[in-house]
């Protein structure tokens, strides 16, 4: 049984428990509280807020405090909240992740959606991601930032249908943070031709480039990352667009 003076925080990812950067995460985590973690037993990058209703969803205990699971991130955040912990978690912490999830490419992140799914729980969270596809970073000029939100999360919470998205640039000293917005951007897909499968059905793989359509504005999360600042961005479930919705509505008086 825990201490039900200590926070457990519940940390994941999208990289897979054996990352480097859920690794790191959980080991600075350790001393805010009990960190517990929960991850899919391999990479499911893209996977964004998907679940796996289709199949049984398998877990496996890989030590004291760290489980393997065979679904998506959410899924993880799920199983963990309902079939793992013994008590709600104060916190749910989801990365390092190893590539930005800045700007649209959040909307795909499967480290975003465990952070949202968190949310959708009324749990605070937060979403740590690195500007890099490196297997192996060096994240200790992060960890300051990485601890001291952390702590102002445990301390003072969110709003409610909220959580933070955190993305850092790949510099050996950070210029500052900085509280943001996400740029508007486009991602350019190509789906390349990989030939043929064993049934001589063709089949492609998917890459592509992408664009800020901002790249001078300043108050954006990408304009941080280039200019070598942390980029700290509040996340809402609420999706309406408010001003829109109030156009609509006096049109239809």
């Amino acid at each position: 049984m825990q201490n039900s003076n200590i926070p457990t925080i519940l940390v994941t990812n999208d990289d897979g428990f054996q990352a480097q950067g859920i690794q790191y995460l959980a080991t600075l985590l350790g001393n805010l509280g009990n960190v517990v973690v929960v991850a899919p037993d391999s990479a499911r990058s893209g996977a964004a807020c998907s679940i796996t209703p289709t199949c049984p969803v398998s877990v496996r205990k890989i030590r004291d405090n760290v489980y393997a699971c065979s679904g998506s991130p959410v899924d993880c955040v799920k199983i963990a909240l309902e079939k793992i912990l013994d008590r709600k978690p104060d916190l749910v912490v989801s990365g390092i992740n190893h590539g930005d999830n800045a700007s649209i490419s959040l909307h795909y992140s499967g480290t975003v959606g465990a952070a949202l799914e968190a949310c959708m729980k009324g749990i605070p969270a937060i979403a740590y991601s690195l500007r890099t596809h490196k297997k192996e970073c060096d994240f200790a000029p992060y960890s300051e930032v990485i601890v001291e939100w952390a702590e102002k999360v445990l301390r003072e919470g969110l709003p409610a249908d909220t959580c933070l998205n955190i993305n850092f640039p790949e510099v050996d000293c950070l210029c500052g943070s900085k509280v943001c917005r996400m740029a508007r951007g486009l991602w350019h897909t190509e789906w390349l031709d990989a030939g043929v499968d064993d049934e001589g059905k063709k089949i492609y793989t998917l890459t592509g480039t992408f664009t800020n359509l901002e790249p001078e504005a300043a108050d954006t999360d990408y304009w941080a990352l280039d200019h070598g600042f942390a980029a700290i961005t509040p996340l809402s479930l609420d999706m309406t667009d408010h001003a829109l919705l109030a156009r609509l509505g006096k049109s239809a008086d």
